[in-house]
């Protein structure tokens, strides 16, 4: 997810409805997102990949596509049924005013992810004074790297990445 207001793009989908921002708060919604970023899936590769069962992965499924943040995107035929595939409906989710709720479920996402990473990962939290103008040149570095890192071919393994840059209440 991104925070970021102001990114052209057409595959971006901003967060603004309500409806939105409940969908976004719960960790296992975000993970789905997370997930989905990768291309369409079943709820059987979904809850395999998440490693949470499949009557579980349905409902958060269903609150996300109530919210307009993901779709059908096909059927196939398979044993005993009909499978369907669900994608997002945009690349990138940008929110221009975070709520409480939705971030700590992002980092909730982030740390199961983290726990369930096959290898190891960097995870560091820094604290420095910063005036106005630093602080500004900074996040557009950090934003420039993230949007410039180049993509691997599929069948590459996945990495997410997570940077956030804010200012401490009260300083």
């Amino acid at each position: 997810m991104s925070h970021q207001p102001d990114v052209p793009d057409d595959s971006v989908q901003r967060i603004s409805t309500s409806l939105q921002h409940t969908a976004l708060a719960h960790p296992t919604r975000q993970r789905l997102l997370f997930a989905l970023s990768g291309g369409p899936s079943t709820i059987s590769r979904l809850a395999a990949r998440l490693g949470v069962n499949k009557g579980s992965v349905s409902h958060h499924l269903g609150a996300l596509r109530e919210a307009g943040l993901i779709q059908e995107a096909g059927t196939r035929q398979v044993r005993g049924g009909t499978e369907k595939y669900y994608r997002r409906t945009a690349e990138r989710l940008v929110v221009a005013q975070p709520r409480a709720e939705g971030t700590a479920a992002l980092f909730g996402a982030v740390a199961q992810e983290l726990e369930r990473s096959p290898v190891g990962h960097l995870l560091t939290l820094r604290h420095i004074r910063l005036s106005p103008a630093k602080a500004a040149k900074l996040a557009k570095a950090l934003a420039e790297l993230v949007d410039g890192a180049e993509e691997e071919p599929d069948g590459e393994p996945v990495h997410g990445l997570l940077v956030t840059l804010y200012q401490q209440a009260g300083t």
